[in-house]
């Protein structure tokens, strides 16, 4: 690696561990989330500069319980390249190495796909204008052979109950998961006599937990029948709907 490069991983490196503020993304991921078939050698992950500005490009992984900055990740990953240019309406292929080390084989694994990417300098006629560096993060599953059941199955396998809120307000949705996918959220709600009430955001369910869903809206556990409203992420991005009936 050049001393160029070199000096760029450094200064991309301090980049991520700041706040990027307000940005606009010219390079785009291709997909919403990354499925790392654990039988696999590597996957491949394409990158496309929709900008008109070249960018250089800085990508890694950390676990999900992990902010890291990338030269302080430790993840059985390997990315190549992980530092590049990226010329405006050109692509780039990122290949993704699995180092086998041991990752539990009953269950999937999630990891974090991050992409930070510098604008060039601005010119001198772009008097005023601030520019930020812009990192994006996609969700990378490791998924074993032989796993129980499907991801697309997974999201009718799940449970739900009404319970008090861990907050000692209001009440929550919680959902369990006896599979061994991870289920993400684009929605999730409760329908009580026609009327819905909402969980602010998304979210997601890890293999062989639960998670609760906050009701803001919903003051006290209702006595009639309730449903649970929710709508899921499958490995290519489209969104499922599904209702199911909340248990006691």
């Amino acid at each position: 690696m050049t001393n160029v490069w070199r000096h760029a991983v450094v200064l991309l490196a301090a980049l991520a561990c700041m706040w990027t503020g307000r940005g606009e993304a010219g390079v785009v991921i291709g997909g919403t989330r990354v499925i790392y078939p654990g039988q696999n050698k590597d996957v491949t992950v394409m990158l496309e500069n929709v900008g008109k500005r070249p960018r250089l490009v800085q990508a890694w992984m950390n676990r999900a319980d992990d902010s890291s900055a990338p030269d302080k990740a430790k993840v059985p990953f390997t990315l190549t390249p992980p530092v590049f240019r990226l010329d405006p309406g050109k692509g780039q292929a990122i290949r993704v190495l699995y180092s086998k080390e041991p990752l539990p084989q009953d269950k999937e694994t999630l990891f974090w796909f991050n992409v930070l990417e510098v604008p060039p300098k601005a010119k001198s006629g772009d008097g005023g204008v601030m520019q930020f560096a812009v990192r994006t993060r996609i969700k990378l599953l490791f998924r074993p052979q032989g796993l129980q059941g499907s991801a697309d199955t997974a999201p009718e396998q799940l449970s739900w109950r009404i319970v008090p809120d861990q907050s000692g307000k209001g009440v929550a949705l919680q959902a369990s998961n006896p599979t061994p996918y991870y289920v993400n959220f684009t929605y999730v709600g409760v329908g009580i006599d026609g009327r819905n009430y909402e969980h602010p955001g998304g979210g997601m369910v890890a293999p062989r937990t639960s998670a609760m869903f906050p009701i803001p809206d919903l003051n006290s556990l209702p006595s009639n029948d309730v449903k649970a409203i929710f709508e899921t992420i499958n490995d290519f991005g489209a969104v499922g709907k599904h209702q199911k009936p909340v248990g006691p």
